[in-house]
């Protein structure tokens, strides 16, 4: 109809304008109607988009914190066009696809700000142990013999299988051969900032920390203008590495303006060590070597002073939580509310399968509210709003992109999620925030879509061959078997 009227009113404009001889008495007041008549009724025509999905719970996470019931997203390429209510964006836009999504939530994509994605090859391999005995005694010698670039693709296909599956659009990594990890992530349509590790020791990509640098250098350049992948620079810890390589790893970050990793103030032993072989504390060393020129992204952030809660507020740095595996090694509880309090820009991470035991970012929300409640004794320490933000608007920040990514708004990138909510577990819902931190399961993701991707649609991953993901996982698990010498 608008289509008819708009071709209508043209025709007559030109008629007009065009006929000067035969009509002389046409004033130029009707020129000017019929030319703002022409532009209304083309404003009114709806716009092509590649995507809608409709009629669902728009959880937005906005500034305002918007809840749709019901509502729709419309996506144009990478990008979200409009959220609104379903009326609202039937009357501007004209999809090429949609997605009912009734009954079910809609949602920003999860941001993992920690993890070692093909660690998912050792999941169960060393349980009930410290940190320093697990590394120890058990991964740093299976990964001396089982990691190669082909153990490493495999690992991170089945990461990203379980990713997509249970809604993480974008993930934090630190690991070994990264190239493998980056072609495996992109393969996949995740998003990844991924640092290639500079670790003291022989490690299976590199015999020295110069080696590793020598790598890092190389990755970046292969992958700095990538859409999907933000390369890094990964220094392992202060207890792994000497002043000076610290410090390479700081400028070769700095030269290239990429983020630097590293994990910080995990244990209290990781303390200890840092004054014996710094004679600082981690967070002191970090300070005296001016690490934070580059956006620094500290995984675990345990043991911190209250002053060094305010330095890294100051200094910008981005501190992932991990709070299940930082339970299961019995490595203490981050001080998430006073890094709440003074501003610190704060995700979640589930660190490596290896120490988790998985990669569902929902678990990891559930317990990053429980756990501060427990050990605060005070309900209200982490509330369910506090825990989504720190898996989605709070990820983006950590990684120096919130003005991109965690919300549904327009003009950012369309990473987002369809979850279900209608299993016996999840019935009744009165508020979908509380159901999305203390009752949903990453199994209960049903849709995935990054940078305006689908990657899962209606539980089907569409990206990855789900059984040869699977087959070649298994097939690899009987290599590590062997190497630690299990049955």
């Amino acid at each position: 109809m608008f289509n008819k009227v708009h071709h209508g009113v043209q025709s007559l404009a030109q008629v007009h304008v065009g006929s000067r001889h035969t009509m002389p008495f046409m004033s130029l007041r009707l020129v000017l109607l019929l030319a703002a008549l022409t532009t209304l009724v083309s404003a009114q025509q709806p716009r092509d988009v590649d995507l809608v999905l409709t009629h669902g719970i728009v959880v937005t996470m906005d500034g305002s914190r918007r809840v749709l019931n019901p509502g729709s997203v419309a996506i144009s390429g990478r990008t979200i066009a409009a959220v609104g209510r379903p009326e609202e964006i039937a009357a501007q836009f004209e999809a090429r696809d949609t997605i009912d999504a009734r009954g079910a939530v809609i949602m920003p994509g999860l941001i993992n700000t920690h993890t070692h994605a093909p660690m998912v090859m050792y999941r169960g391999l060393a349980d009930d142990l410290a940190l320093m005995d697990w590394l120890q005694k058990y991964i740093f010698p299976a990964e001396g013999k089982t990691v190669s670039p082909a153990f490493v693709r495999i690992g991170t296909r089945l990461a990203a299988l379980e990713m997509i599956r249970s809604g993480t659009t974008a993930y934090v990594d630190m690991y070994y051969f990264e190239e493998e990890i980056a072609r495996a992530t992109k393969e996949a349509g995740l998003r990844g900032v991924l640092g290639q590790t500079i670790i003291g020791f022989p490690a299976p990509d590199a015999n020295t920390p110069a080696d590793a640098l020598a790598r890092t250098k190389v990755f970046i350049e292969r992958f700095r203008d990538d859409p999907l992948i933000v390369p890094a620079v990964a220094p392992h810890s202060v207890y792994t590495l000497t002043a000076e390589d610290l410090v390479r790893s700081r400028d070769l970050a700095a030269t290239y303006n990429v983020p630097l990793l590293i994990h910080l103030g995990e244990t209290e032993d990781e303390i200890r060590m840092s004054l014996d072989r710094h004679k600082l504390r981690p967070v002191a060393l970090l300070d005296q070597l001016a690490f934070w020129k580059s956006r620094v992204i500290a995984a675990h952030g345990v043991w911190m002073t209250p002053g060094e809660i305010a330095g890294l507020a100051k200094n910008g740095v981005g501190v992932a939580h991990n709070p299940e595996s930082n339970m299961k090694l019995a490595s203490g509880t981050a001080p998430v509310p006073e890094y709440l309090r003074a501003g610190v820009a704060l995700g979640l991470g589930t660190d490596g399968a290896a120490s988790n035991n998985d990669l569902d970012m929902f678990e990891a929300m559930r317990q990053a509210a429980f756990v501060h409640k427990l050990v605060s004794r005070e309900p209200r320490a982490v509330s369910a709003l506090t825990a989504l933000e720190m898996a989605t608007l709070g990820g983006a920040r950590v990684i120096g992109r919130q003005d991109r990514l965690g919300s549904l708004e327009a003009g950012k990138l369309a990473d987002l999620l369809v979850v279900r909510m209608d299993r016996a577990r999840q019935t009744p819902m009165y508020d979908p925030v509380s159901h999305l931190v203390y009752v949903t399961r990453g199994d209960d993701v049903v849709t995935t879509i990054v940078d305006g991707k689908v990657l899962m649609r209606d539980g089907k991953v569409l990206t990855l061959d789900e059984a040869q993901v699977l087959a070649d996982a298994r097939k690899a698990a009987a290599q590590v078997r062997a190497a630690v010498g299990l049955p």
